[in-house]
């Protein structure tokens, strides 16, 4: 397969500290990669760092165009990347269907309308809920409109900060079948930040472990779920 993102190099600053100390990783067309770590690693910095949110230094390349350098308007409209970020982001004064309306804010197009349907075909829940305020949805939904907003872009990449952050784990397991179903139908390619290293290597082809803003390790997600030094070492379980 062919990468659809390919990162060497990789440096990113908050101020003088260097977050980021070099970082190479890459993410294939089509494919969910999981990037996994201890808090203070890098990895909410790592997706960051390609939507241009951070100062950076190293190559970020997109279809084979270079990002770096480039606003983070531009990255999300011309490149089709859909940042999902921990918290949610979700608009809570508004309705759940404006909040999707604001996911399509850089499309043109006159296909927006129909994509609401294609949203609630993946949350039926958000339907049910499309005129509520979306503050007073439940964890879980506010987690399904964070991720129906990001699919309002037709995105070709998604980077996910935490999606099971702060839900329950049979919402969690719920939501990530769900990420796989948009990934086989919709062949999003899908960069994973994520504490549950369990779920998230189990639908993830490749997984890359940080620490304290390197690269520890990379590989074949199965062969690193069923590696008990690994999972002692880096992953807590």
């Amino acid at each position: 397969m062919m990468a659809i993102l390919e990162v060497q190099g990789l440096k990113a600053y908050y101020g003088q500290i260097e977050a980021l100390h070099g970082l190479d990783f890459h993410l294939e067309e089509g494919e969910i990669t999981a990037m996994l770590g201890a808090n203070g690693a890098g990895k909410t910095t790592s997706l960051r760092a390609i939507c241009g949110m951070v100062r950076t230094q190293g190559k970020i390349v997109v279809e084979g165009e270079s990002v770096v350098g480039k606003s983070t308007e531009s990255i999300v409209s011309r490149h089709k990347i859909a940042h999902v970020p921990e918290g949610r982001g979700t608009f809570v004064r508004v309705s759940t269907e404006e909040n999707l309306r604001l996911g399509a804010f850089t499309r043109r197009d006159r296909e927006i309308e129909q994509d609401y349907e294609r949203v609630y075909h993946y949350f039926p829940r958000l339907k049910e809920r499309r005129n509520q305020q979306a503050g007073t949805l439940s964890g879980g939904e506010q987690q399904m409109l964070a991720i129906g907003r990001a699919l309002m872009l037709r995105p070709k990449i998604m980077l996910l900060d935490e999606p099971s952050f702060g839900l329950a784990p049979i919402i969690t397991e719920e939501l990530f079948g769900i990420l796989e179903k948009i990934n086989k139908e919709e062949n999003v390619s899908m960069l994973v930040v994520e504490q549950n290293a369990n779920l998230a290597l189990a639908i993830s082809r490749r997984a890359y472990l940080l620490e304290t803003g390197n690269i520890a390790m990379t590989g074949p997600a199965d062969e690193i779920m069923n590696d008990e030094q690994v999972r002692k070492s880096y992953l807590g379980y």
